[in-house]
Formats: structure tokens, sequence, C-alpha cells
């Protein structure tokens, strides 16, 4: 019985020192244990149980005993090893991909911010020549323009830190969105939301945003008419989320190299939903659904 409730006491004290151990030392208890436990088990064999076990018991007993102490602790660390190696595979995952970022922000500085830097500065000498400050259409490019720019400028700035998980207030966020689109590209979007951002988490709400910025400005560059109608409710075990425009073409659904709709279904995976785009009576849909 004292065996035992040392093995168990034992169990309980590599639990908690493996708790604080690093990977070198978690390995070099996994080395040593067998050992350890072949020296206990003959000590408390010959101190407290010769008097009960025969030899021929006890040899018999000792493969056994020790192997299931050995098993129990080592699987212990096992887990714990196994634990950290995959932190530490996470940290390298996370430095690469850090280092990946900084190298395409340093890029898109390089290429095209300066470039658009540029263009903004012929535009405006431009404008001064032909006397166009005036001009409703000169007005919208600029604006157009200094908005792109000022995304890129974002893009970089995002892609020089590891992204971090921040609440923001999705329906603002997503109203003020439609509301520039509609002034600045004579849009008339329908929304019709009824999921409440309890249901969305702070994952689904970026990815989610920029699925919709993204099905707007395909409205924008292809779509015939200018009316956009989002419908989204909430589901028994999840939501839907439903963007759908009159369309006469069927480009955007055919051409499996479409740039827009490729990083739509990039990050609809990343919410781990299920996205259908279709035609259907000449309107375009694209349907995104979460099931939790």
């Amino acid at each position: 019985m004292a065996f035992i409730k040392e093995c168990g006491n034992m169990i309980i004290s590599v639990e908690k020192v493996s708790e604080k151990m690093t990977y070198t030392q978690i390995k070099w208890l996994i080395l040593l244990l067998p050992t350890f436990s072949i020296g206990l088990w003959e000590y408390f064999r010959h101190t407290f149980l010769l008097p009960y076990l025969s030899m021929e018991v006890g040899n018999l007993l000792s493969p056994v005993i020790v192997f299931a102490i050995t098993i129990v602790f080592l699987l212990k660390l096992f887990d714990k090893l196994e634990q950290i190696q995959q932190e530490l595979n996470e940290e390298k995952a996370e430095l690469s991909a850090l280092q990946e970022r900084t190298k395409i922000s340093k890029e898109l500085h390089d290429g095209i911010a300066q470039s658009l830097f540029f263009l903004s500065v012929k535009l405006n000498k431009l404008g001064k020549q032909a006397d166009l400050d005036n001009n409703v259409h000169f007005i919208k490019m600029k604006k157009t323009l200094h908005h792109i720019h000022q995304d890129v400028r974002q893009a970089i700035n995002n892609l020089r830190f590891p992204p971090v998980e921040t609440n923001f207030n999705w329906t603002n966020t997503l109203l003020s969105h439609i509301k520039e689109m509609e002034s600045e590209h004579t849009l008339n979007v329908d929304l019709n939301w009824h999921v409440n951002e309890s249901l969305l988490s702070t994952k689904d709400k970026i990815e989610l945003f920029a699925c919709i910025k993204e099905a707007l400005m395909n409205v924008v560059k292809h779509a015939s008419t200018k009316q956009v109608w989002i419908d989204a409710q909430e589901l028994e075990d999840g939501w839907f989320c439903l963007i759908k425009n009159k369309t006469n073409t069927t480009d955007l659904v055919t051409n499996p190299n479409g740039y827009g709709l490729q990083i739509v279904e990039d990050r609809v995976q990343a919410m781990n939903s299920r996205l259908d785009i279709t035609i259907e009576n000449g309107e375009l849909r694209i349907l995104i659904t979460k099931e939790n």
C-alpha cells in the first residue's frame, strides 16, 4: 500500500512539475524515468515486500509493475512534450507569416503605393491644366483614387503587425460602407439585416464584411444595373447572408479565375462557412451560410 501511495504522489508531482518544465528537461526526464522506476521498485521490494513475496514472484512482477508505472508517467510527459512541440511549431508559423507579411507590405509600399501617389500628383496637375476642379466626374475620380490610396496604406500598416482580433461595431461599419458606396458609385443597396452581432465572432465580422465589400465592388465593375439586395437572417443553428443583383452576364460564375470571387471563397472558407454562387431569373446570387 505504501508503494502504491508513493506512486500516486509521484504521478501528481510529475504532472505539476511537467507544467513548468522546458522541452529539454522533459526529454531528460523521459530518458531517466525507467531507471528511476526500477530503482524505486527494487527499494520497496527489498525493504518492505521481501517477507511477503518470494524471489520468483518478485522477479515476475518487476517488469509488469515497472512497465505500468513507466507508462503512466511517460504518457503524461509525452502529452506535455507534444503540447510544447505544437506551441513551438505555431510560434515558428506565426513568425514565418509575419516575415512574409512584412515582405508584402514593403512590396506594396515600393510598388502600388508609390504608383498611386504619382498618379494622384498627375491627376491634380491635369485638373489644373484642364480646369476640371469643378467637374463632378473629375471630383469623384479624385475621391476614388484617394480612397484606394488610403486602403493600400491601411493594408500596408496592417501587414506590418500580427493580425489582432479586436471587437468593432459591425452595424455602424457596415452601414457606413454601404452609404459610402451608394454616394460614390450611385448604388442603391436594399439592406435587410436581422442577424444579431452576438452570433458573429470577431473573425466572422472581419471576413463577412470583406465579402460584402467585394460583392458590392463586383456590382460596380460588372453589373448592368446598380440595384443590390442584402438579406441576412438567423437560422436555428447559425445564420445566412444573401447578396444579389440583376445581371446579364455569367462571366462571374463561369470564370474560375475570377480573382474577386476567389477572394470571397477564401474568406468564406476561413469562416468555416459555405458559399453558393448562382444565377437565377437574371439575378446573381451570392449566398453565405454559417452553421454552428
